[in-house]
């Protein structure tokens, strides 16, 4: 599946000049930005000929800093463009105008001369490949607000796992941070010894945090709430099947989890291997922090071994070290109990980053949070 793109452009002052022409790139994912005219930085998601991501049609507000001139394109080729250009509150500052050109000179001051490739941008980051000699160097990363813990996310680990996660390098305004290159492999659909590898790897990070909860006060509380879930999950009761009888139940259900003894603790949020590389060496580190918050460890093994074929083993050893840990837990009661509250909290994270984002940035998530509210009833079934 791939999809074709096109780009309408205004200048640095936020004027329309137009469009190219559409071209194809293979990544069908529509954050992802690398194979786009470099001289064109994409600002934001105009619309796309489908409701959602992947492939399609898709089109895009980038900026042209100066004249116009991609490689066999000459200005006279450039079509008339049309795009609403009004101002959002919820905009994140990398999606503005001159708001690219901001954060690498950002970056430039901190690893002076590098080039700077943008790799992604949608609602939940910019992210642009800093190289150096020809070679990756660095990262610059840029949230919006509601990520805006991650770099302290990271300080905290690092102190805690010297290693397990990217080198903070320096922490900036509106949400921009630089992390240091990261030789390896992301780990997409990775089987169950990689697996076995991140959740070894993670455990002490979560233990220590577990009794020492004080140190995260400026990690986001997504302890799960009933209430909350009970908001985004109404207007679709009648749509679900067993939505409305499972979410009558969670307080119950999450009295019992309490009673199953886990300590609340740093939560990655999203620990699958996508967000891990492993090196030459054997080594790993988990990478994309924003989603993390306070919550049951739980959460973290269920995400981690939701698409494996088997994964008793590795909840067995995820149990046992608990068990180790906090003796007397009874850490695979708790993980059962918390399986559809881990997609109704998905739901719930989907809701939020829907009520945070503008308008045009909705299809990202849009049909995230009913997907998350049904595999919830289908975990109970």
């Amino acid at each position: 599946m791939c999809r074709t793109v096109t780009l309408v452009l205004i200048d640095a002052a936020g004027r329309l000049l137009g469009e190219l022409p559409p071209f194809e790139v293979e990544a069908p994912w529509w954050q992802e930005v690398a194979d786009f005219p470099p001289e064109f930085p994409v600002l934001r998601l105009l619309h796309g000929d489908r409701p959602a991501p992947p492939g399609g049609h898709v089109t895009y507000l980038a900026e042209a800093a100066a004249e116009p001139r991609p490689a066999g394109l000459r200005p006279a080729r450039l079509r008339p463009g049309d795009a609403e250009l009004l101002p959002h509150p919820n905009r994140a500052p990398y999606a503005e105008p001159g708001g690219p050109a901001a954060s690498v000179a950002w970056a430039r001051e901190h690893l002076p001369g590098v080039t700077a490739h943008q790799q992604r941008t949608w609602n939940l980051s910019a992210i642009w490949r800093l190289d150096s000699g020809g070679a990756p160097a660095a990262w610059l990363k840029q949230v919006p607000a509601f990520f805006a813990h991650e770099p302290t996310a990271l300080t905290l680990v690092g102190r805690v796992a010297p290693g397990l996660v990217p080198r903070l390098l320096a922490a900036g305004p509106q949400g921009r941070m630089l992390l240091d290159h990261v030789p390896g492999e992301d780990r997409y659909g990775a089987g169950a010894q990689v697996c076995a590898a991140i959740a070894a790897a993670f455990h002490p990070v979560q233990a220590h945090f577990g009794g020492h909860l004080g140190e995260l006060a400026a990690i986001p509380d997504g302890r799960p709430s009933a209430e909350r879930y009970a908001r985004i999950a109404a207007p679709h009761y009648a749509t679900i099947p067993g939505l409305e009888m499972l979410v009558d139940e969670l307080p119950r259900r999450l009295a019992a989890v309490a009673e199953c003894g886990l300590p609340d603790t740093l939560v990655h949020g999203d620990l699958h291997p996508g967000n891990v590389r492993t090196g030459a060496d054997g080594g790993l580190t988990i990478m994309d922090w924003g989603d993390c918050t306070v919550a049951n460890p739980a959460f973290d093994i269920l995400r981690l071994t939701g698409h494996l074929d088997d994964p008793a083993p590795l909840l067995d050893a995820w149990a046992y070290r608990w068990r180790q840990t906090v003796p007397g837990s009874e850490p695979l009661r708790a993980a059962e109990l918390l399986r559809p509250v881990a997609a109704l909290r998905a739901a719930a994270t989907y809701a939020a980053f829907l009520d945070a984002i503008e308008p045009t940035e909705r299809p990202y998530h849009e049909a995230d949070v009913p997907a998350g509210l049904a595999a919830a009833t289908i975990v109970v079934e």
